[in-house]
């Protein structure tokens, strides 16, 4: 395994992603961007917009990870969401606040920037209900999406 993909795995658990096993490589979906680290901040966050979606906060999760002897600050969790969406599948499923908002770690290698997040349509292996397929389905496409437009750099 390589260093950053033992490193986007940590990242996910550190994200809290609250997965009842260990998170797989096809567990995730994943990108890398040529961008540097605060170019690709900015078109992260333009893009989670454009997919019509609203930035809920950016946590820096660095602090913890110079502990463990990584030596960069560009570390950060994105959480996002739209907020109707959410406050309804918290009413109807509150077993899935966990997983709300939506999360993207972002963090830097080297001159490149590199997203991960946990893959949703995975959620149905945790609940399977049929109006939630559809949910988790959209949000991977969205997910997908969003870190395609980071990879161009739009």
């Amino acid at each position: 395994m390589r260093p950053w993909h033992k490193l986007a795995v940590a990242m996910v658990a550190f994200a809290a992603f609250a997965v009842a096993q260990v998170a797989n490589a096809e567990d995730l979906i994943m990108a890398r961007s040529r961008q540097p680290f605060p170019e690709a901040m900015l078109a992260l966050q333009d893009a989670i917009t454009h997919h019509g979606y609203v930035l809920s906060r950016v946590q820096r999760v660095d602090v913890g990870l110079k502990r463990s002897g990584f030596k960069t600050d560009k570390y950060r969790v994105v959480f996002f969401g739209k907020p109707a969406q959410i406050r309804k599948l918290a009413h109807d499923h509150p077993e899935l606040i966990p997983y709300l908002p939506l999360k993207i770690a972002i963090f830097a290698e080297g001159s490149q920037t590199v997203l991960v997040a946990a893959n949703p349509q995975d959620y149905d292996r945790f609940f399977p209900h049929d109006h939630l397929r559809s949910v988790f389905a959209g949000w991977a496409r969205d997910l997908q999406g969003i870190m395609d437009e980071v990879r161009k750099g739009n």
